[in-house]
């Protein structure tokens, strides 16, 4: 809908927010969502859009499943919130299922609200456990926003103009087999860039190594996706070491990538597990989860974490339908073969169009990077974000991670209940943005 102005009502309205609203994450306009359902969204102006972000990868089940939708109606008719102290049945049995879903010895959890709740948490964990106080991560990690969690998310645009960070962190290489930061190819390089960044680490570390934190798939990297083994490799440097084996699992946990968990590719159990985005099909809800060892022993140290909103009862009782929902529709297997078919097709794409330099990543958690040309694998930037805008334009919306000057990558993550039509529709719209751009 246009009014007299030339102005959609998605304009108009966008330009109420930018007046108002704080802008933490550079200058963004896109569509101003009315209502959704599935994998659409619809704006306030009536255009439909196939939502391959699954919002901000935390609409599991698709936006407004009606499990989810029951499960906020029930919850709010009996208890929303409660004293952190306090515990609910539905808190308790969302606690009890996911240790059941986690392999053992992972038998202790508490729930929070965010990713970065749960990953500060797992720091704060693995410190006090331990005693120490160094923490290592990934080059190009995101771990949050809390400033435990940020100080070890090792994206140069989210650590610049800050001022310090917490002390102790260190960056190791990332697992980047498409632009690897060593010019090494895998298998032959025998994991390089763990090994090396290893060896840089003890000629810094001051002997206070607590623990490594970790993505099974880098999201925010570019949608990295490690080689088989380097989970493994990475908990034996640990083990060396004396160090936690700390996972976040925010993207890749309970189905996404084809597997209920990110770690089960390497069998590489995590001491720690931070889960977020998944868990709450839309709703904010994370836990982090670690051995009944370490938790005795944090226990006896005195081990402080507190929120206003841990172990809520309307985000427990929408995750225990999050829960219920991927075992009984067998979205785990759903996500491996959709997965596959769509990683076929964007392969097919790949094939035809020169700007996909490369297709990457596991069940639907995948990555497409655009570049100038394959050799020297340049971002191609501004002919990325045309075709962004070509799709969008087209109905479907597509969440670009990009670093100038580095990468430009489609993070593609549609829920786990797309239908193989809505991928081929998909897969359409995006052919013919490419073609039209080139």
């Amino acid at each position: 809908m246009t009014h007299s102005n030339g102005q959609s009502k998605s304009d108009e309205l966008n330009r109420q927010a930018k007046d108002v609203f704080i802008r933490t994450f550079g200058e963004v306009t896109l569509p101003v969502i009315e209502k959704a359902q599935g994998a659409t969204i619809t704006d306030v102006d009536g255009k439909s859009y196939l939502d391959f972000s699954s919002g901000q990868m935390c609409a599991t089940l698709g936006h407004q499943h009606p499990r989810i939708v029951d499960a906020v109606t029930k919850a709010a008719r009996k208890v929303m919130h409660t004293f952190s102290g306090m515990f609910t049945p539905d808190v308790i049995a969302l606690g009890q299922r996911l240790v059941d879903l986690l392999p053992a010895p992972l038998r202790k959890v508490t729930l929070l609200s965010t990713g970065g709740e749960s990953t500060e948490a797992a720091i704060k964990m693995a410190k006090k456990a331990t005693g120490k106080w160094e923490i290592v991560s990934l080059a190009d990690s995101f771990h949050g926003s809390t400033w435990g969690a940020a100080s070890s998310t090792f994206i140069a645009s989210r650590r610049s103009g800050y001022g310090p960070v917490v002390p102790g962190t260190y960056a190791l290489p990332a697992p980047q087999c498409y632009r690897c930061p060593l010019n090494l190819t895998f298998p032959s390089c025998d994991y390089a860039c763990a090994r090396v960044g290893f060896d840089l680490i003890d000629r810094q570390t001051v002997g206070e190594l607590a623990a490594l934190i970790a993505e099974p798939v880098q999201g925010g990297a570019g949608m990295v996706e490690p080689p088989p083994g380097y989970l493994t490799v990475l908990k034996d440097l640990c083990r060396e070491r004396g160090m936690l084996f700390v996972l976040d699992e925010a993207q890749t946990g309970l189905g996404r990538v084809g597997q209920l968990w990110g770690f089960e590719q390497d069998g590489a159990v995590p001491d720690i597990v931070a889960v977020s985005k998944t868990l709450g099909g839309g709703i904010p809800l994370a836990a982090m989860a670690t051995t009944a060892a370490i938790e005795e022993t944090c226990f006896e140290k005195g081990f402080f974490f507190y929120t206003s909103h841990m172990n809520e009862a309307l985000p427990s009782a929408v995750g225990l339908a999050v829960l219920d929902t991927i075992v009984e529709e067998k979205l785990v297997e759903a996500a491996h073969d959709k997965g596959s078919y769509l990683k076929k097709g964007l392969l097919a794409l790949k094939d035809k169009h020169e700007i996909i330099g490369d297709v990457r990543g596991r069940g639907l958690l995948l990555g497409v990077d655009f570049v100038r040309d394959r050799v020297s694998k340049k971002p191609a930037e501004a002919e990325a974000e045309r075709i962004s805008k070509a799709c969008l334009d087209r109905g479907l919306f597509m969440s670009p991670i990009r670093q100038r000057g580095r990468y430009y990558v489609w993070r593609v993550a549609p829920p786990m209940t797309i239908t193989f039509s809505e991928i081929d529709r998909a897969l359409d719209i995006i052919d013919t943005s490419i073609r039209e751009l080139r």
